[in-house]
């Protein structure tokens, strides 16, 4: 069986972990995003592209899928554009819907077929506690659930096949991102913390090792899930992602 595994968005923090735990498990891994990834392996195949415009999307995913055996996808890129709804725009939410929800679509149909012919597939999908419900994530909140009824929707269609799909809810995770509006010793960040009920936030780490369960061939007996890893803000009803 193939080993390839597409990622998007892996030029840093929750992607740039996962890519990094699937190489150190033996994947090749194709890093699907803008920027170039920062970390280097022989397995590690970049390919550059805005996965928000749709022809660009449609064509990186055909060309990967004659290209490789894809057995493996992570829908990891995603967009936020914060702010309540009297900033929110309609061109706020085509991007941050194109780029989460759309590209997802596109990268599944591409490589559904040949998994479908391994009869064999793993596809994890990367949503936010935030979809719960958090202030001023108006676009974001709604494009990650989408998400989920889309992951929960086309499982369906693939189960019959080996073909799992399931969706991951971080929680506040430390990234960069999070580091920079969320400097460390801030008050800002300790409040974020308080609100955490294991008191921490997350680490990208946290959210790979859930990818890698999920993608295992073992665990052909779990889809069409949403699991939040998250601190346990799912269950009090604080923090975000």
């Amino acid at each position: 069986m193939e080993e390839v595994a597409v990622v998007t968005g892996a030029s840093a923090g929750i992607g740039e972990a996962i890519a990094q735990r699937l190489l150190d498990s033996g994947h090749t891994v194709i890093a699907l995003q803008r920027k170039p990834p920062r970390i280097s392996h022989a397995r590690l195949v970049y390919m550059g592209a805005d996965l928000s415009d749709t022809q660009q999307a449609t064509e990186i995913a055909d060309e990967i899928a004659r290209q490789y055996g894809v057995r493996y996808l992570v829908n990891n890129a995603g967009a936020n554009r914060p702010g309540p709804l009297e900033t929110a725009t309609a061109e706020d939410m085509d991007y941050v819907m194109g780029l989460t929800v759309r590209a997802a679509m596109i990268l599944t149909k591409a490589f559904v077929p040949g998994m479908r012919e391994a009869k064999f597939g793993r596809i994890v999908s990367m949503a936010s506690r935030a979809m719960m419900g958090k202030t001023q994530r108006v676009v974001y909140s709604a494009a990650k659930a989408a998400l989920v009824g889309m992951t929960r929707s086309l499982c369906l269609e693939v189960a019959a096949d080996g073909i799992t799909m399931n969706v991951i809810a971080p929680g506040p995770v430390g990234s960069e991102l999070f580091d920079n509006g969320h400097p460390l010793g801030s008050e800002k960040r300790q409040k974020v913390i308080d609100s955490v009920p294991v008191k921490r936030v997350g680490t990208p780490d946290d959210i790979a090792r859930m990818v890698a369960f999920l993608l295992a061939v073992e665990n052909g007996y779990i889809t069409g899930q949403t699991i939040f890893v998250c601190g346990g803000t799912s269950i009090s009803g604080t923090g975000g992602h």
